[in-house]
């Protein structure tokens, strides 16, 4: 039997932070190996614990979630933390912020127990975490703010097909959902989006997303 996942939780409202510690450890193969109420202890904690996710607020004092996903999962950052966000969806532009700065996903804060376990195990196997509604409200909502131009999808370095996975990556749909729109094996999908990945130099498909929304590619 392999070791539990190790999770830290960040999180600035101690019942909320508790509720979650709760659900965490509840399950036999999650461990909470720390905890703590603000950015900065976070990525202290984070750098010490070494886990293999951190669950990360937004709004936190003396360091806010989004600083403390980039010190922990930045473009910069050699090891880089898997941090899963949490937040509302008052705080929408802070999420997209937070994607940039690494997150390797996000869930709101009342989503049931059971997507937050799922989301702890994806974003751990090294998957990103992208909600469809979620992201089209999320993302798509500031999607003329973030972008600063429509770009000529033939300036992109991708092939036709790859061009229309990524597309389909940042409307949120999974690689089975992808193989049904486009009538391909799932495991064809799953090349493509690797490819699409190593062409635009990008590490996951939070950041695909991302690079699609800043080149207009997704309405």
């Amino acid at each position: 039997m392999s070791a539990p996942l190790r999770v830290l939780v960040a999180d600035d409202q101690v019942l909320v932070r508790t509720g979650l510690v709760t659900i965490i450890d509840a399950q036999p193969d999650l461990e909470v190996v720390g905890e703590c109420g603000d950015g900065q202890a976070a990525v202290k904690l984070a750098r010490e614990l070494s886990p293999d996710v951190v669950v990360m607020d937004v709004r936190m004092p003396v360091l806010d979630g989004i600083t403390a996903t980039r010190l922990l999962a930045g473009p910069d950052v050699a090891a880089p933390v898997k941090v899963l966000v949490v937040t509302n969806f008052n705080l929408d532009e802070n999420v997209y912020q937070a994607l940039r700065a690494g997150a390797a996903g996000f869930l709101l804060k009342d989503a049931p127990p059971d997507q937050l376990l799922h989301g702890i195990r994806t974003v751990a196997a090294g998957a990103a975490l992208l909600d469809p509604e979620v992201t089209r409200q999320l993302v798509g909502r500031y999607a003329t703010r973030i972008r600063p131009a429509a770009a000529d999808p033939g300036d992109l370095p991708l092939a036709p097909r790859e061009l229309e996975v990524l597309r389909l990556v940042a409307e949120g749909l999974s690689n089975s959902e992808i193989a049904a729109t486009l009538v391909l094996s799932q495991e064809t999908v799953k090349t493509y989006v690797s490819r699409m990945l190593a062409k635009l130099g990008v590490r996951d498909r939070v950041q695909a997303v991302v690079y699609a929304y800043r080149h207009g590619l997704v309405d």
